[in-house]
């Protein structure tokens, strides 16, 4: 199966797409010719890993039929210093408040999101060295 993006240059930095019916602009700060009109495109590296990996635990915790009251995902990625600038390590901290999480099975959700659905975690995980943290706010 073939998955296409199109990105269409938009003057100085920017470019634009659109990407299922929603239109994103990336930009580059004034500093290196850019206006600011949207975020930086690494950033949407990190974005894809956290929302491939959040999609899949809030379905398999449905599946389970555990409650909880949030879950927030952060996605840490440690840059090289010199260019070009990649990332060498990432960490997906998983934050869920509620009360009485049962957390072996949120722990369950996220190893099968990990090492089984998330396509973008499988292809990262060729690259680099993946962490995880499972955070548990009452």
């Amino acid at each position: 199966m073939k998955t296409e993006v199109n990105l269409s240059w938009a003057g100085d930095m920017a470019f634009e797409t659109e990407l299922n019916g929603h239109k994103i602009t990336i930009d580059a700060s004034p500093e290196v010719g850019g206006h600011n009109k949207g975020p930086r495109p690494k950033p949407f590296v990190l974005l894809a890993l956290a929302g491939c990996t959040g999609m899949d635990v809030v379905l398999i915790l449905k599946k389970m039929r555990v409650k909880y009251d949030s879950l927030n995902i952060k996605v840490e990625g440690d840059l090289t210093e010199e260019d070009p600038k990649t990332f060498e390590a990432m960490k997906v901290i998983y934050e869920f408040t509620g009360t009485n999480l049962p957390i072996k099975k949120i722990e369950k959700a996220v190893s099968l999101s990990e090492e089984k659905y998330c396509g973008v975690s499988a292809m990262y995980k060729k690259a680099i060295p993946l962490t995880t943290e499972i955070k548990i706010l009452e």
